[in-house]
């Protein structure tokens, strides 16, 4: 039987948030892509997993060994830029039912008018890779994809009071046209990865499913499903053979077989700051990392999440950024009584963060 804060410490061990140096080739969690949403997205979890963020350089190709593309959820996720073929082939629908669950309200049109999804999809991709020769904002892309797509693939848009692409087939036709995304673009800036083809096939650990059970596990085939965006039976159809049933408090979850003594044993420590969207705070069984239902509510809320402390595993309470003119302070909200050692490692992580967005920290206001 393993206990919930055995799951946490094997997450915190396996995502490297006990790591104090590493470099993006072993960095774990960009096997399954580290999403890129806020200012504090995908470089700030590879920082507070020990990489050294400004050694990449500056914006857009200076991030040296990193691509960005729309992937799972339609969400911005960064990759090693040397498996952007692999990741293609390893987030793409694996089945008509599989690509009409991901872009949702978009497939009723598309099947109305006998229009295959997975089909569908490839022609917005050919045409996303006809039109982008160059680095090319969004809304033009969209435009011009407005003007050579057939109407079961637009829609009105309330919002922009104009007619255009659903918006998942967009995002998921984008990474098989090749298109990467430059990060820190708002609206955001597509432009064509030079010599790129989808790969026929992907390596075991860039597979979503196996990716997920290693650094969201032990998790259920509906808590993958979920991540993945993808249907249930679709995800059973593709389970590793080497999975293997663990009991959780009572509870049958999955693990990899690889994995298994690792559950047993981790052992993790260190306290973090984690962004809002970081992988640890992803997994699907929120009730794991937060047992207590009004806090589930004040960390994951519908608008304006706030980031997680946590200590050894541990979500110890929540934390926000406070910016004014000059002045960057970090208020903290403890869920417990933090000792003085874990206080002085919430105010070095606090340091860490204003250092990663380039201002001087002002103070940490602990509630």
């Amino acid at each position: 039987m393993i206990n919930l804060q055995q799951v946490l410490r094997y997450r915190m061990h396996v995502q490297q948030l006990d790591r104090e140096h590493g470099d993006v080739a072993g960095t774990a969690i960009l096997d399954l892509g580290a999403q890129d949403t806020g200012p504090d997205g995908a470089l700030w979890a590879l920082a507070i997993r020990g990489v050294d963020t400004a050694s990449l350089g500056g914006t857009g190709r200076g991030r040296e060994g990193l691509v960005w593309f729309w992937t799972l959820r339609g969400a911005p996720h960064a990759y090693r830029r040397d498996d952007a073929a692999q990741v293609a082939a390893a987030t793409a629908p694996r089945s008509e039912a599989d690509a009409s669950k991901r872009i949702f309200d978009a497939a009723r049109p598309l099947k109305a008018a006998g229009i295959p999804v997975l089909d569908a999809l490839d022609a917005v991709a050919a045409q996303m890779r006809a039109i982008v020769k160059a680095p090319m904002v969004k809304g033009e892309v969209s435009a011009r994809l407005h003007e050579v797509m057939p109407e079961p693939y637009q829609r009105f848009c309330r919002s922009c009071d104009a007619v255009h692409l659903y918006e998942q087939p967009f995002r998921l036709s984008a990474v098989q046209a090749g298109l990467e995304l430059e990060p820190d673009t708002s609206p955001p800036v597509l432009r064509p990865l030079p010599g790129f083809q989808a790969a026929a096939s992907f390596a075991d650990r860039l597979d979503p499913i196996r990716a997920y059970l290693r650094l969201c596990g032990p998790a259920t085939v509906k808590q993958v499903a979920e991540y993945i965006d993808a249907p249930v039976r679709e995800v059973k159809d593709h389970w590793p053979e080497d999975a293997v049933e663990v009991q959780v408090e009572g509870e049958t979850r999955w693990i990899l077989d690889a994995d298994r003594e690792a559950l047993h044993g981790a052992e993790a420590s260190g306290t973090r700051l984690l962004g809002p969207y970081d992988l640890f705070l992803q997994a699907r069984d929120r009730s794991t990392l937060v047992a207590d239902p009004a806090r589930v509510k004040a960390l994951w809320p519908v608008l304006g999440r706030p980031g997680a402390v946590l200590v050894d595993g541990e979500v110890a309470g929540l934390w926000r950024p406070r910016k004014t003119g000059k002045r960057f302070t970090v208020a903290v909200e403890p869920w417990r009584a933090l000792s003085e050692r874990e206080r002085k490692a919430v105010v070095a992580e606090a340091e860490r963060l204003a250092a990663f967005r380039g201002i001087a920290l002002d103070g940490v206001a602990f509630a």
